[in-house]
């Protein structure tokens, strides 16, 4: 089953500047194939269920290695079965809908 989900993962007790392990998080994406769409408050990863979570688990993982204690994660998904769709699909249908 194909997911849409929407990552943010947030480094706790590493200081106020988080930066570089948003930066391993996406090579950790990238790395396992994705595209990663990257926002101001996150990163929607689209893929099959089990890849993604994969994914979701090493960014945990890399940035565990990296130092820090804990992680805080907020995680929004989304599945279909009755049509393909895509990220950039969902976002078309609404700006078009604002023409």
């Amino acid at each position: 089953m194909n997911v849409i989900l929407d990552l943010c993962v947030v480094p706790l007790g590493v200081g106020v500047s988080v930066s570089r392990y948003i930066v391993a998080c996406q090579e950790v994406l990238k790395e396992a194939g994705f595209t990663p769409q990257l926002h101001p408050y996150g990163t929607i990863i689209e893929g099959e269920w089990d890849a993604v979570l994969a994914a979701v688990r090493k960014c945990h993982e890399r940035i565990h290695e990296m130092g820090a204690p804990r992680i805080s994660t907020t995680i929004k998904l989304g599945t279909r079965t009755d049509r393909t769709q895509t990220a950039a699909d969902k976002v078309r249908s609404i700006e078009q809908k604002l023409d």
